[in-house]
C-alpha cells in the first residue's frame, strides 16, 4: 500500500475530485475514520438508477441511522440531485459525507448544488514521486505515466494495453454515458490532435481546422478535458512587462502515459536526448508542481512567459509573501549557457526572483545567480516539502 499525499479532513464533509483510475475509492478505503461508513457506489447501474429517480431515499436511509456514520457517495456526478439531499442533511443533522467525482462539468452543467463551502474540496492525481519514494522510476513514469494500475503492472505490453483501454473507457464512461457532448466523432478526432499539442501554446483555430469543428467547439473540448481532470491549462504570465506577450494558454495532459495512448505512440520507445523525451520531462515537472501545490496547500500560481520574439520561460511560480521563481525545465544531464539563456534574458524584468534550471545534473551548480539543480532539489528550492 502506497500512502497518498492527499489527506482529507475527518472533521468536515468533503468532495474528492480526480480522473478515473487515480485511486479515489482506494484512498477512502484506507482511511480509518471511514471504516464503517455507509457506502453508495453509483458506478453500479442499479444503484445509480435507484438514487437518480429517488434522491430522497438517501435522506430516509440517513434518518434510520442509529449513529452519525459517515456516508460515502462514489462518483456523485452520476446522480447530481443527491447533492441537494447532502446539503440538507449537513445543515439539518450535521451529517458528514465523503463524495468522489471524476467530472465537475456534469455537476456544474446540471446546476447541482456544490455545497457552497459546506464541504472541503480535495483532488487526487496519479502517483507523485514523493509518494513512491525509492520506488520512483523517472524513465518508467515518463514513458507509461503514473496511474496506480499502470505502476503495478510489470510488463510493458500490459501497460500499453491498459492505457489503450483507459482512453476508450474515458470516451465511453465520461463523454458518452455522462452525455457531455451530442456528437462524439469530432471529439474523437480532437483527442489525438490535443495530445500532439501537449505542452504547446494552444491555437484553437488551427486545431478547429484539423478536426473539422469551429473555434468555440474546440474551446469547449479543452474545457471538457480540464473539467474531467484529464489535464490543466498553463496560462500566459499576466503582469505587464515592456515586452509584448502572447496570451494563449498551454495545455498539459495529467498523465504522460494517457497522452501517449491518445496520440497512439505507446509502441515507440521514449529515448533520452530526443525532443519527445524533453517534452515528457517538462510535462511531468509541471504536473508535479501542480500536484504538490494542491496537496500541500501552497496557493502558488503558475504561468509561462513568451515574448513576441519567441523568448520563453517554461514556468513562472508566484508564491504568496515570497519572491517569484522562474524555472527552465531541461531534461539534459549537462547544462551549459544555451539552457539558461532565457532566464538570463528576463533577469532585469524580475530582479528579485529566484532563477532555477531544473534538470538531471548530478550536482547543483550556479552561474551569475542562476541555480542549475537536480530536479528533486529544484522542487525543494521552489518550496515543496517531501
Amino acid at each position: 500500500m502506497i500512502p497518498r499525499l492527499c489527506r482529507p479532513s475527518q472533521n468536515s464533509s468533503f468532495l474528492l475530485f480526480g480522473a478515473r483510475g487515480t485511486g479515489k475509492s482506494t484512498l477512502l478505503k484506507q482511511m480509518p475514520f471511514l471504516k464503517d461508513a455507509f457506502y453508495i457506489d453509483l458506478l453500479d447501474p442499479e444503484t445509480e438508477e435507484r438514487y437518480a429517480f429517488n434522491p430522497s431515499l438517501l435522506e430516509e436511509q440517513i434518518a434510520a441511522f442509529n449513529s452519525r456514520r459517515w456516508v460515502i457517495i462514489d462518483e456523485v456526478q452520476k446522480a447530481p440531485k443527491l447533492l441537494d439531499v447532502v446539503h440538507r442533511t449537513i445543515e439539518g443533522r450535521g451529517q458528514k459525507f465523503a463524495l468522489t467525482g471524476s467530472s465537475a462539468r456534469k455537476l456544474k452543467r446540471g446546476g447541482a448544488n456544490l455545497l457552497a463551502g459546506r464541504a472541503f474540496i480535495y483532488h487526487l492525481f496519479p502517483f507523485s514521486f514523493a509518494e513512491l519514494g525509492s520506488d520512483f522510476d523517472l524513465q518508467k513514469t515518463l514513458e507509461w505515466g503514473a496511474l496506480p494500475s499502470v505502476y503495478k503492472l510489470k510488463r510493458d505490453s500490459d501497460k500499453a494495453e491498459f492505457l489503450r483501454a483507459y482512453v476508450q473507457t474515458y470516451l465511453k464512461e465520461e463523454i458518452v454515458a455522462e452525455q457531455l457532448l451530442r456528437r462524439l466523432d469530432p471529439f474523437r478526432l480532437f483527442l489525438p490532435v490535443a495530445a500532439q499539442m501537449n505542452g504547446q501554446i494552444v491555437n484553437f483555430s488551427n486545431i478547429a481546422a484539423d478536426v473539422g469543428a469551429d473555434h468555440k467547439t474546440v474551446q469547449t473540448y479543452f474545457e471538457i478535458l480540464e473539467e474531467t481532470h484529464m489535464g490543466l491549462f498553463l496560462n500566459s504570465y499576466a503582469r505587464s512587462l515592456r515586452r509584448v506577450q502572447r496570451q494563449s494558454p498551454k495545455f498539459y495532459f495529467f498523465d504522460y502515459g494517457v497522452k501517449r495512448a491518445l496520440q497512439k505512440t505507446l509502441s515507440q520507445p521514449l529515448l533520452r536526448q530526443t525532443r519527445d523525451y524533453g517534452e515528457a520531462f517538462e510535462a511531468w515537472f509541471i504536473n508535479e508542481c501542480h500536484r504538490l501545490n494542491d496537496y500541500q496547500r501552497k496557493d502558488f500560481s503558475f504561468s509561462y512567459l513568451r515574448t513576441k520574439d519567441g523568448v520563453e520561460v517554461d514556468l513562472i511560480i508566484e508564491r504568496p509573501g515570497q519572491s517569484a521563481v522562474l524555472v527552465e525545465i531541461k531534461s539534459a544531464s549537462k547544462i551549459d549557457e544555451r539552457h539558461v539563456r532565457s532566464l538570463r534574458h528576463f533577469s532585469k524584468d524580475f530582479p528579485e526572483a529566484d532563477m532555477i534550471c531544473a534538470s538531471q545534473v548530478a550536482t547543483p551548480q550556479e552561474t551569475d545567480g542562476i541555480l542549475v539543480l537536480p530536479w528533486k532539489q529544484a522542487f525543494q528550492k521552489i518550496g515543496f516539502k517531501f
